[in-house]
């Protein structure tokens, strides 16, 4: 059907099933005698005259009832049908201080909108984004940029600040199990010489080494206490890392989204401009211009739809990355001096209880002569010279003699002991009496090996330690990673005195068992001298 309208043609309107409905505004003017709309359309390509945008902080945008795609009827209740937008805008130019608009409202589905062109749109922009501009330039990929996007370099810097604080918390949580261990080797000193201190039979040696052991013991309980001080201050580091951070990002995600869908709506709204001035420079109509060109006011709804969106979460980025940058700068120096403070305290502790300590060593010990000889062929015993040898064999032939006489001395091979299996034993002041007072004291340390493992490993759960192995190097932490962490997101590095692996062969097991031998070999021969 052909509708004449001063003498030219246009075909009816396809509305490509959007509905209209016939509305009036009345916009006050600002101090530039603009209400803030751009318009297109009109004569003499197009039967009606749009609102392409609105623009922001204008009274339009303020009085919220015009938008992009919305048809033009009437300014000040002369109608503008068969005009041109230059047209159209001198006459709200010309208006007094009001401007009274009567217009169609579009009531279209943004979902319309999201077609297949959209969607590849906005994955060439996802991947152009991660290129630089040369590159896209040179592969011929169109695509639409924000200019002076002050959030790109706030991302980056958020990006190294969840670095520093990655490596900061795995860093303090790995010195503390250190700690940890170290404590665990004074306690098991502690149990040790508490131990010896109840089968020595000399007063002083066995005060001496129950006072070594108090002491040792008491270094692992100080210790631990400062370790639950330094606990609560990880924790909120790690609150920082793991979910004021994670919630920044999941926000930034959304706005990358939204951001992509504006920019592709933006790039489609382009070319369809070029496409309707390459027709109209070789005067050719284009259908979707002389019917009302709907598609194209469809593409125009939602555009400031998915601007509005960007412009909301874009907001919210920049509020959640000012209080995250608030908090860094607040806290972390305050958390910092309180887990410099627990640790300079458990120093403090140490040097004040080694100062209260009293000389305890050297003491005197009584030692039976076959006290040191091993059947290990590891453990040989001091060679002595020739007239050393004549010597102690007079010496032992007068010493048997002697114990013949009395009857009581048992030597040689019978008096030769098998050195003990290493086992864990219990702090527990009742359970060490019990197993003391037990005949067979091997198998009920070895039956409350169990329980103390248990134990253990709630008090690392406890700590927030669980899991941590000090013999593995922390993987993103390593040599090639901070590198690159330092040449692209500045200079974030840190200086990790663990990075050794574990040896588990055989072989190397045997001769540290060896290597302990030999030594323990040499202190005995040095205490006999």
């Amino acid at each position: 059907m052909l509708t004449d309208t001063d003498d030219d043609f246009f075909f009816e309107e396809d509305k490509m099933g959007m509905t209209v409905s016939t509305k009036s505004v009345v916009v006050v003017k600002d101090d530039t005698n603009l209400i803030g709309i751009s318009i297109g359309g009109g004569a003499p390509l197009c039967p009606c005259l749009y609102i392409v945008q609105v623009f922001d902080g204008t009274p339009a945008a303020r009085e919220g009832s015009l938008e992009s795609g919305d048809e033009l009827l009437a300014i000040n209740s002369t109608s503008v049908k068969g005009k041109t937008k230059v047209q159209v805008a001198k006459m709200i130019q010309a208006a007094s201080q009001q401007v009274t608009i009567h217009y169609n409202k579009l009531h279209a589905d943004p979902e319309r909108g999201k077609s297949l062109d959209i969607i590849l749109k906005k994955l060439k922009h996802r991947i152009v984004d991660n290129m630089s501009s040369n590159t896209a330039d040179t592969l011929g990929l169109s695509r639409a940029i924000l200019c002076n996007d002050s959030l790109v370099k706030r991302l980056e810097e958020l990006e190294g600040t969840e670095m520093m604080y990655k490596g900061m918390v795995d860093h303090a949580r790995r010195m503390l199990k250190a700690y940890y261990d170290l404590l665990q080797t004074y306690r098991a000193f502690g149990d040790c010489f508490m131990k010896i201190s109840t089968r020595e039979p000399q007063m002083r040696a066995s005060e001496a080494f129950r006072i070594f052991g108090e002491f040792h013991r008491n270094l692992e309980k100080d210790g631990l206490s400062i370790i639950k001080k330094i606990k609560p201050i990880l924790d909120d580091l790690g609150t920082y890392l793991h979910k004021a951070i994670p919630d920044t990002k999941l926000t930034v995600k959304r706005y990358m989204d939204a951001k992509f869908t504006y920019l592709s709506y933006c790039l489609k709204v382009k070319e369809m401009d070029d496409e309707e001035h390459g027709f109209a420079s070789i005067q050719e109509p284009l259908y979707r211009v002389e019917t009302g060109n709907y598609e194209y006011r469809l593409i125009l709804r939602c555009r400031q739809d998915a601007r509005a969106k960007f412009a909301k979460l874009r907001t919210d980025v920049l509020e959640k990355m000012e209080l995250l940058e608030c908090k860094h700068a607040n806290d972390l120096t305050k958390q910092l001096r309180s887990l410099l403070d627990c640790m300079a305290e458990l120093n403090r502790s140490i040097v004040e209880r080694m100062e209260a300590l009293p000389h305890l060593f050297p003491i005197e010990v009584d030692f039976k002569e076959t006290d040191f000889q091993y059947k290990s062929k590891i453990l040989e015993p001091q060679k002595m010279d020739d007239e050393e040898e004549e010597a102690a064999q007079q010496q032992m032939q007068g010493k048997n003699k002697s114990s013949n006489n009395n009857g009581d001395v048992v030597c040689g091979l019978e008096a030769v002991e098998t050195p003990a299996q290493i086992i864990n034993v219990p702090s527990n002041a009742q359970e060490q009496e019990a197993l003391l007072l037990t005949d067979n004291t091997k198998d009920s340390l070895l039956s409350a090996e169990n329980p103390s493992s248990i134990k253990n490993e709630k008090l690392l759960k406890d700590l927030g330690l669980l899991g941590i192995d000090l013999s593995t190097s922390l993987s993103h932490l390593s040599l090639d990673n901070k590198q690159n962490a330092t040449s692209s997101n500045g200079a974030h590095d840190f200086d990790l005195f663990i990075n050794q692996k574990a040896t588990t062969s055989v072989d190397s097991k045997n001769q540290l068992e060896k290597d302990l031998m030999a030594c323990n070999a040499f202190e005995t021969d040095l205490l006999l001298q």
